[in-house]
Parts: C-alpha cells; sequence; structure tokens
C-alpha cells in the first residue's frame, strides 16, 4: 500500500478536523493534542494536521500553509528501495532510521524539491503513546518543519 501524505500548518487543530472530516466523510485515525492524522481510503490519501500559531499560507493570510509532503509505503525495505532509487537519480537524501516523531516510530527518506519543499518517503513502524515525548516531539519547533534549503534535503521535519 502507498499514498501521499500532504502535512498542513493550521492555526486551529479542532477546526481543521472539523472541516476535514466532512470534506473526506472520515473521522482522523489518531488525534493529539495540536496534532491530527487522516488515514483516507478515497483518495488515498494520509492527511496530517499540524496546530502551529499564526500558520498562514505565504502572502495570503489563509491557514493551512504546507508543512511538508510525503509518501507512505508499506515497509523498511520500500523506504531502503526509495533511497536507493533516489540516490541513483542524483538527488540528496537524507535518511532516517527508527526515528520517533509526532506521536509514531517511523523509517524515511528526505528528498527536497528545486523549491525547497520537502518530501519524505517514510512507512510507520510503530504507534507512540501521547505521553512520549522525544525530539521532534509536536510541542517540540523541530517536530514536523523543515530545516531545507535549496542544496541541503529536508532532515528534520517528520510525521
Amino acid at each position: 500500500m502507498s499514498r501521499v501524505q500532504l502535512a498542513l500548518n493550521v492555526s486551529d487543530v479542532g477546526e481543521a478536523v472539523a472541516f476535514y472530516s466532512r470534506l473526506f466523510q472520515t473521522e482522523p485515525a489518531k488525534r493529539r493534542p495540536g496534532y491530527a492524522n487522516f488515514a483516507i481510503a478515497e483518495p488515498p490519501l494520509k492527511l496530517v494536521l499540524l496546530e502551529s500559531a499564526g500558520a498562514q499560507a505565504r502572502g495570503s493570510g489563509v491557514a493551512g500553509a504546507l508543512n511538508h509532503l510525503g509518501v507512505e509505503v508499506a515497509s523498511t525495505d520500500e523506504v531502503t528501495a526509495a533511497t536507493r532509487r533516489l540516490a541513483e537519480e542524483g538527488l540528496a537524501t537524507s535518511t532516517e532510521q527508527n526515528s520517533t516523531c509526532c506521536y509514531a516510530t517511523q523509517d524515511k527518506v528526505w528528498v527536497s524539491d528545486p523549491d525547497g519543499a520537502p518530501w519524505e518517503v517514510y512507512t510507520v513502524l510503530a504507534d507512540a503513546p501521547e505521553s512520549v515525548t522525544t525530539p521532534g516531539h509536536v510541542g517540540d519547533s523541530a517536530c514536523c518543519t523543515s530545516t531545507a534549503s535549496a542544496d541541503q534535503p529536508a532532515a528534520a521535519a517528520c510525521c
């Protein structure tokens, strides 16, 4: 199973959950303070909402700015294959193994598009309890944010 992930910064996760629940006719698969994710069957999409004070799309004044993009895959083997393929294509990659962030433990590889938009190919290894506080936890500024630049892939994002 593969599906595209879209991670959005939202100013009020409760309002965003209400909207996206109606839009996609489904409830979140996971809900934590300041965080929600949806596993949407149709269209196949992993939608992640990250509460961020003052979240706005660049220049628009509209909440919901892009946080990062991703492709969820079924296994670490698929992440490894993606890492190899992306490197063979000449893309700079950054990998994370057994990384706990945003309430899940994951293996992942990161690349950035020419404009710096961070993309991850990842698999979820396990759910992490709400009580787990790790580097990159939703409460940390480093979680689900990118340190990408034009010549350096995103390595600090998560979800």
